[in-house]
């Protein structure tokens, strides 16, 4: 694991105590988080709640290592088993993307995960932080809970670029042991 990783999951247990196997897990795991949700929870989808294409502002640039103006897919998704398990941002350059995965991402209802495994897409992921934060009123809503809440942000590498930038969140008391 990185350093800065394992470093920050200590961080967050200086805050919170001891956290769970699994939450370590989903903030530090290199491989598919939908996997790991439908082992710990059963089957899970996504219920999406953004979906659109935007023209890349000077941060999505920097974070795809795109140009500013470059046309992203945009979407925020909910993971959801029986209840609400992940709250996810994801930004993909689209000319990154071939015909057939667009259209996939485009149907919004297919995590990333198993749309990389359907597209036979070798990749890795990239864990670029950890971090805890108070829950803003939308994720209150969405989990309907206050309890703080798990941050990581990462990179899917593929071809040595950026094909999707991620960031998960989900509540401290969801996944305890």
């Amino acid at each position: 694991m990185d350093p800065k990783i394992f470093e920050g999951i200590k961080q967050i247990e200086k805050e919170l105590g001891t956290l769970s196997s699994a939450e370590k897990i989903l903030l530090a795991t290199d491989g598919s988080v939908t996997t790991i949700l439908d082992v710990l929870k059963g089957h899970v989808h996504i219920r999406t709640l953004i979906q659109e294409f935007q023209k890349a502002d000077e941060e999505a640039a920097s974070l795809l290592d795109i140009e500013v103006g470059d046309t992203i897919n945009y979407r925020v998704v909910v993971i959801e088993g029986q209840t609400p398990l992940i709250y996810a941002i994801s930004m993909i350059p689209m000319e990154r993307l071939d015909n057939d995965f667009k259209e996939d991402l485009i149907r919004a209802d297919i995590p990333i995960g198993r749309i990389l495994r359907k597209h036979n897409i070798e990749s890795r992921r990239e864990i670029k932080s950890v971090s805890l934060e108070e829950p803003d009123p939308e994720m209150v809503e969405i989990f309907k809970t206050d309890t703080p809440m798990l941050k990581r942000t990462y990179n899917i590498i593929h071809k040595d670029q950026v094909l999707v930038w991620l960031m998960e969140t989900f509540p401290h008391s969801l996944f305890k042991d």
